[in-house]
C-alpha cells in the first residue's frame, strides 16, 4: 500500500466502538487530568467580556489570514479574550466530572490540548512563555496565565521555530497550542489521533473569528519546525508536543 493510500485511509473513519473495548477506558484506568497542574507564578488578565461587538456574519465576511502586523501591543484584556474562545472550561458534563465543555466542540469532550502564548509585546506583561491556566476558573469568564520563562533572542529564534516565517515574529503574540495525546488515546486508543487533528481546525477557527471580532488579525501556521518548537516550549516531543501555531497582532 502507497502512502498516499494509507494517508487517504487514515482520514477515513474508523470502527470506533470496536476499538473502544480495547482501551485503558474499558480497563477502568484513571481519567487523565483535564489540564496540567500549575507550577509557576499565575497572573490574572482583566475581564474581557465587553470587548467584542462585531456581529456574526461580519466576521465571516472578514476572517482572513494576515502576516502583517504593527508595533501595537495586545491589551490584557484582548489576550485574555483570545485564550479563553479558544480552550476557556465552562462547566463540567455529569456528575463524574470526566468531561468538561469548553468554546470549542471535541470529539467525546477529550480537550487533549494545551494552549501556550509566548508574548512579545502585551501590555504590563513581562515578555516570555505562559501557559493558560483553565482549571483556575471553571465556569467563569477570567484568565489567569502561568508564567514558564523566557524566550531569549525573540526575532531569530521565533522565526527558526516557525520554518524560516519571519513574519510570524512581527506579532506581538504567538499562540502555539500543544497535545497531550494519551488524553485522547485514553478512550478512542488508535482511532484518537484522527479526531484530535479535526477538534485543532475547530480551535484554529475559533482564534481566528475572535481575532476579528477584537479588530486583530491572525495566521494559523502548520509549517514548523517540530524539534525547535518542542525545545522551546518545553516538551518531550512523544507525550506532548507542538501541533499548531497562531500569530496574533493588529493588521497593517
Amino acid at each position: 500500500m502507497s502512502e498516499i493510500q494509507k494517508n487517504r485511509d487514515f482520514m477515513k473513519c474508523p470502527q470506533f466502538f470496536d476499538i473502544m473495548k480495547t482501551s485503558d477506558q474499558s480497563k477502568g484506568a484513571p481519567h487523565p487530568i483535564q489540564s496540567k497542574p500549575v507550577t509557576g507564578t499565575l497572573t490574572m488578565l482583566p475581564e474581557f467580556e465587553h470587548l467584542a461587538h462585531t456581529h456574526y456574519p461580519q466576521l465571516l465576511d472578514t476572517r482572513r489570514s494576515e502576516r502583517l502586523f504593527t508595533e501595537k501591543p495586545l491589551t490584557q484584556a484582548e489576550l485574555a479574550f483570545m485564550l479563553w474562545s479558544a480552550q476557556g472550561m465552562q462547566r463540567y458534563r455529569g456528575e463524574d466530572k470526566i468531561a468538561i465543555l469548553r468554546p470549542v466542540p471535541c470529539g467525546g469532550a477529550r480537550h487533549p490540548f494545551e494552549l501556550y502564548a509566548v508574548i512579545k509585546n502585551v501590555e504590563g506583561i513581562t515578555p516570555g512563555i505562559y501557559r493558560y491556566a483553565p482549571m483556575e476558573h471553571i465556569g467563569e469568564k477570567k484568565v489567569s496565565i502561568e508564567y514558564i520563562g523566557v524566550f531569549e533572542d525573540y526575532d531569530n529564534r521565533m522565526s527558526a521555530a516557525l520554518a524560516g516565517q519571519k513574519w510570524a515574529a512581527t506579532a506581538p503574540v504567538v499562540l502555539f497550542i500543544s497535545v497531550i495525546p494519551y488524553r485522547g488515546e485514553w478512550r478512542y486508543v488508535q482511532a484518537s489521533h484522527r479526531v484530535m487533528l479535526i477538534d485543532l481546525g475547530h480551535i484554529g477557527q475559533n482564534i481566528m473569528l475572535s481575532a476579528v471580532a477584537l479588530g486583530l488579525g491572525s495566521c494559523c501556521i502548520a509549517a514548523y519546525d517540530q524539534k525547535l518548537c518542542d525545545e522551546a516550549l518545553g516538551f518531550d516531543g512523544m507525550d506532548e508536543y507542538t501541533v499548531y501555531a497562531v500569530p496574533v497582532g493588529t493588521p497593517k
